[in-house]
């Protein structure tokens, strides 16, 4: 089998889109499926070309088995929707054009959205490749993007729409990251047939057992005694991270708890800004860092806080932070509703449960990971147990291509 995986996003930059289909490539490899990747020069998330790639505007790299295609990208600092749609489009183009340099045929085409305008460039592919298209929908755009109020422009949002629904139309599988985005495209597109390829973790590469307790506190100057509460990821619209400042106020006096944000994203200028004003002493933004060094920082953190904004749309959502916190054996504090919540807290009890955006109920949340350690130590040991049985990357990609075998 044959497979052109077509993909704004993967390593070495980091981030969630990069890591599952990076993990679920090199396992379609090792069970003889030949993978083609084309993507876009490394940029992500400082919106800036790596030094080893910019004076590129095509490579070809091999890794781990997979053939990488590398087309240029528009990339600007600038979050103007202007230059969002620059950076998007400049790669549908590029990567038509990168097509030359491909094989002539494949079995299937997998596109990973968002973004959904790649969407234009994977229905010219499937065509010229003779390939079946898999579109993998990560997110439901352009939904989720209106509901934010990212895009607000009418003409925009239509045009979005009946992207949405032709690539729909034209794929033979619509791969879903959640339960949740497959109900809401059977919901309205009945005839669309959907598979739910959820997000997983490597067991072997987080794994509690083999890192040493410690090094990244004595490296990041923080205490022993300290108790750390992470947030890991993008710093984004979506995620509502205010409300970790909003709660870390009423910990002042603790000297030993400390919040951390981990990541870059579009809002951790106003996040900053707001913790200055507040005088937040309890509160650290660190720059994004390696997939190496997550493990180390993940072992010595005592619980982590995954919340999202407050909408009906998140009810779908699992945010991919979590299978690596509890492959970790770190209990998490999920301020996401729905089907997360559904599998991590009630099923997989990995964690406590605190209402999206709801100060008070995720204060409670800290104040029970610190006044009961052997009792939150527990979730953390649930957790890795629960995505072992439902979340390992190797079971997932084994399911993947026996569905695709049946195609």
């Amino acid at each position: 089998m044959k497979l052109l995986i077509l993909t704004q996003y993967f390593p070495p930059e980091v981030g969630a889109p990069q890591n599952r289909l990076f993990e679920l490539a090199v396992r379609l490899v090792k069970q003889n499926v030949e993978v083609t990747v084309l993507t876009a020069m490394p940029n992500y998330p400082q919106m800036e070309i790596y030094e080893a790639y910019k004076t590129k505007s095509y490579c070809y790299e091999e890794l781990q088995g997979l053939k990488i295609h590398r087309s240029a990208i528009f990339v600007s600092k600038s979050k103007s929707i202007i230059n969002r749609l620059k950076n998007y489009f400049s790669f549908v183009l590029s990567s038509i054009r990168t097509s030359s340099k491909l094989e002539s045929n494949y079995d299937f085409l997998m596109c990973e959205s968002p973004p959904l305008f790649l969407g234009y460039s994977a229905m010219y592919l499937a065509r010229k490749k003779k390939a079946r298209l898999i579109f993998n929908v990560s997110d439901l755009w352009p939904e989720s993007a209106e509901k934010l109020g990212v895009v607000t422009n009418k003409h925009l949002l239509k045009v979005a729409y009946n992207l949405e629904a032709k690539l729909y139309k034209k794929s033979i599988l619509v791969t879903c990251q959640t339960q949740g985005i497959c109900n809401n495209i059977n919901e309205r597109f009945p005839k669309v047939k959907t598979y739910w390829l959820p997000n997983g973790v490597d067991l072997d590469y987080y794994n509690p057992g083999t890192i040493a307790k410690g090094a990244w506190r004595a490296k990041s100057n923080f205490k022993q005694t300290d108790i750390i509460f992470l947030y890991a990821g993008i710093i984004g619209i979506a995620q509502g991270l205010e409300i970790i400042l909003r709660v870390a106020e009423n910990f002042r006096l603790y000297t030993n708890v400390k919040f951390v944000l981990l990541g870059s994203g579009p809002e951790k200028q106003r996040l900053h800004e707001l913790k200055n004003e507040l005088k937040l002493d309890n509160v650290l933004f660190l720059d994004t860092v390696s997939k190496t060094e997550m493990p180390s920082i993940l072992k010595d953190t005592d619980a982590a806080i995954i919340p999202l904004k407050k909408l009906e749309l998140f009810k779908g959502a699992i945010p991919s932070k979590i299978f690596e916190n509890l492959a970790m054996e770190v209990p998490i504090i999920l301020g996401v509703d729905g089907e997360a919540k559904s599998l991590f807290i009630e099923e997989g009890k990995c964690g406590l449960y605190f209402e999206p955006e709801n100060v008070n109920e995720l204060t409670k949340c800290i104040e029970f990971v610190i006044n009961n350690t052997n009792a939150a130590k527990q979730l953390g040991v649930n957790g890795r147990s629960y995505v072992n049985l439902n979340f390992n990357r190797t079971l997932i990609a084994e399911k993947l291509l026996k569905t695709l075998n049946q195609l």
